[in-house]
């Protein structure tokens, strides 16, 4: 074994010479620390440097390749659901017609930005940049994308003041958006919300979505409102407690919408005919 070892070494003595001397040159410049032996190793750090960023392109191509190939993907699913929720609601305007019943109106909106802010009191409100000459009216929904803000209580020509959720005296018809269960959200002081006049044998679940219901006459159907917290039962109570957590973050709120679109007076007219 040693002799046919002796003899490959033979063979090839030319390179193994060479990468002999060629190990302890390296050895000699690593240990060497003259300015030129420095400079030299500058050169040579620079030089790999170079030639790792210029072969660094080569994974990432297979990365990015597989990265468009996932967005591809994505982009499919989401063409497709747009495409499903276009032909429901295609579906959902021929029934109507044929039932006869009255499509759901669209909403104008008009943006806004805070200008001032209450938080710390019983009857919170924000001030918003529009009024009057934009088309703001008292009792105008305010809304974000996070779902329902408040409503307008006073309006001069160039502002607007709102009482937000976080206010006693502001009262919303809402319902569970999966149980279809109905209440009042109002708001007692805190950080929740709370959905009342629900029975304790309704199904209400912790992670239900709540949402403005039919029954509002200030706020459209279907604006989400929060998500419920926690529910709970008082002994002797023929209501259970329900705390809902906002879906708007009151505290980094800067731009809101106020729904323009002025609720119809003949409901709430034909409304006041009965008396309770």
């Amino acid at each position: 074994m040693v002799k046919r070892l002796y003899d490959i070494a033979l063979l090839f003595k030319e390179y193994v010479l060479f990468a002999f001397f060629a190990v302890v040159s390296i050895g000699l410049l690593a240990l060497n620390d003259t300015p030129q032996i420095r400079s030299l190793r500058s050169l040579t750090v620079l030089s790999v440097g170079f030639m790792q960023d210029a072969l660094s392109v080569v994974p990432n191509y297979f990365d990015l390749r597989r990265e468009n190939s996932t967005l591809r993907e994505l982009n499919l699913t989401l063409t497709d659901e747009v495409s499903r929720l276009r032909e429901a609601r295609l579906e959902n305007i021929r029934l109507s017609q044929l039932l006869g019943l009255k499509e759901k109106g669209h909403y104008g909106y008009c943006a806004a930005n805070i200008i001032g802010k209450t938080l710390q009191l019983l009857r919170n409100t924000i001030t918003l940049d529009i009024g009057e000459r934009d088309g703001v009216r008292v009792n105008m929904p305010i809304v974000s994308e996070s779902g329902v803000v408040g409503r307008i209580a006073a309006t001069s020509s160039r502002y607007s003041v709102g009482q937000i959720l976080l206010n006693r005296e502001l009262r919303v018809s809402a319902k569970d958006q999966r149980s279809r269960v109905d209440g009042i959200v109002r708001w007692e002081g805190g950080r929740m919300l709370t959905l009342q006049n629900v029975v304790k044998t309704m199904d209400v679940k912790p992670g239900d979505l709540v949402i403005t219901s039919e029954y509002s006459t200030l706020f459209p159907p279907g604006i989400a409102i929060g998500v419920v917290n926690a529910t709970h039962l008082t002994p002797g109570s023929l209501f259970q407690s329900v705390e809902i957590s906002p879906g708007v973050d009151f505290t980094r709120l800067e731009e809101v919408f106020v729904i323009t679109t002025q609720p119809d007076t003949s409901r709430t007219a034909a409304e006041a005919k009965i008396k309770p």
